[in-house]
């Protein structure tokens, strides 16, 4: 659920818990209601959209028909991060990614993340449309990185991985994966603060499939309510991923129901925005789980039948 003309309401209630995340083209629902971020990668190698959107003309097609199936972000990616993925350069990330966003942005008025690790693909981006940038590395990668989220004043959400998409996959090694991810958490937290990020405009990410084991995403899964403790938006992307490959002896394009399942898993436990691919199914999957935590909202139905 995306809304305006809320500026005399604050983004956060009376005991401190964020409420929505305010973006540049509208306040995005993070309380009450968990929001859906649809997936757009316009790349040629992702694992399991790569190479479905080589054309702007496509991509941006498909990001309409997401914000009319009910996503309330669309991120739009242009460098794979799947396990062993080579890096892209800034000009060719940019020349993914920027007609895509502008012409999302003519379009409609659904908020844009993009999904960069780079400042000055994050920089151009945000100039061009894009409301949040999404950094799979939570501000590590480039140092340049927080000072122009604080400049721009946009949100940014934090995510955990250990080591590189190149090198992720290899070993992943943890004594304790929920304290050792939730404590990453807060130090870039901490770290984003103290660069000039808005409190309310950190959200946070415990990176599943990102440096972990089957067990470790397991683990982390169990343990979000102690990543909910921290007091930002918790957004869980497990969309299509191998650990429910691997679980249910299924490819990717095989991988709906397990998405769905841990997407409702993830609200039950404490999650605010859902990262998907399928963007119907997850917001119907989601609104019971809503229906369930949150109990129903006012107009809904309240009989059986």
């Amino acid at each position: 659920m995306i809304f305006t003309g809320m500026s005399e309401q604050k983004a956060q209630d009376s005991t401190g818990a964020l409420r929505f995340l305010a973006t540049r083209h509208g306040n995005i629902v993070v309380d009450g209601r968990t929001a859906i971020m649809g997936v757009l990668n316009v790349t040629p190698d992702s694992f399991y959209d790569g190479g479905r959107r080589l054309s702007p003309e496509k991509a941006i097609a498909d990001g309409l028909e997401l914000a009319a199936a009910g996503a309330d972000i669309i991120d739009v990616g242009g460098e794979s991060t799947r396990p062993g993925a080579a890096a892209v350069s800034e000009k060719q990330e940019l020349d993914r990614v920027l007609p895509v966003i502008r012409g999302l942005r003519q379009a409609l008025r659904t908020p844009i993340s993009i999904d960069t690790y780079k400042s000055a693909v994050a920089r151009v981006a945000v100039s061009e449309g894009a409301d949040i940038v999404n950094d799979i590395s939570a501000l590590r990668f480039d140092p340049a990185m927080a000072a122009l989220v604080a400049e721009e004043k946009v949100p940014v959400i934090l995510m955990h991985m250990q080591g590189t998409p190149r090198t992720m996959q290899i070993k992943p090694s943890y004594g304790d994966v929920v304290s050792e991810v939730r404590d990453f958490l807060a130090t870039q937290v901490r770290y984003a603060l103290s660069s000039g990020i808005e409190p309310e405009k950190i959200v946070i990410d415990p990176g599943i499939g990102f440096g972990k084991t089957i067990e470790h995403n397991l683990t982390l899964m169990r343990g979000l309510p102690e990543l909910s403790i921290l007091g930002q938006p918790l957004l869980v992307g497990a969309s299509r991923k191998a650990f429910i490959g691997k679980i249910l002896n299924v490819t990717p394009d095989e991988r709906l129901e397990g998405s769905l399942a841990v997407a409702v898993a993830a609200v039950l436990a404490g999650a605010n925005i859902i990262r998907a691919h399928d963007v119907k199914e997850t917001r119907r999957a989601v609104n019971i789980a809503d229906a369930i935590r949150y109990g129903l909202r006012s107009g809904e139905e309240k009989h059986d039948g």
